[in-house]
């Protein structure tokens, strides 16, 4: 799905960096997958929230594997550039926009720094096909996917999360989507008002 922009649903976000910078503090490299991701704007919202939060070392160990379907082929060009339109940065705090984006000559674009886009790979993936495009993931974002799902694909996508995280590795998902009870007992829920969750 190709809807969304710039810091939509901050406050998870925030929430999940929170839990997940210290978790992934010891990791050599931080392995995020983000599944769904359109044509970026969730995966280099998260980047610049760690980016906020993080030393320079510890950033420099994050890799982001944004995923989509992208059926037109348009998603990896857009993330790959880091160009978006003003009109999807509008609702991102004026200070972290001048810091981390340039404006693009003769244009209203504005273009992501190296810093943030070093951090993002797109690659094509099918999420229902149900192979991860890598394992051992520290974390795996899906916020705008499992609405789109029957029940019986969202349980069979969820276990295959499960299975692609490393042990304690966390999920997130879209705040209107609960966990089916038939993953309860594959995560531990870690915070009250928001849905991020830990690998049992």
């Amino acid at each position: 799905m190709a809807f969304t922009f710039f810091f939509r649903d901050i406050h998870t976000l925030e929430q999940l960096a929170s839990q997940f910078i210290p978790y992934a503090e010891g990791a050599a490299k931080i392995k995020i997958w983000d599944a769904g991701c359109a044509m970026g704007p969730e995966p280099y919202t998260f980047a610049i929230v760690l980016a906020e939060r993080m030393g320079y070392f510890q950033y420099k160990r994050v890799a982001i594997d944004a995923t989509d379907i992208d059926e037109q082929d348009t998603f990896c060009k857009i993330i790959e550039e880091g160009i978006y339109p003003i009109g999807e940065l509008a609702r991102m705090p004026p200070n972290i926009l001048e810091k981390y984006f340039s404006r693009v000559a003769d244009s209203e674009n504005y273009q992501i720094n190296e810093m943030i886009r070093s951090r993002v790979k797109f690659t094509k993936n099918d999420i229902l096909t149900l192979n991860p495009i890598d394992s051992n993931y520290h974390l795996v974002i899906c916020k705008n996917v499992l609405l789109h799902f029957t029940q019986e694909q969202r349980i069979e996508v969820i276990k295959m999360y499960h299975s692609a995280l490393a042990p304690g590795g966390m999920l997130v998902t879209e705040q209107t989507q609960k966990l089916p009870a038939e993953c309860e007992h594959l995560f531990t829920q870690l915070a009250n008002d928001a849905n991020v969750f830990q690998k049992l």
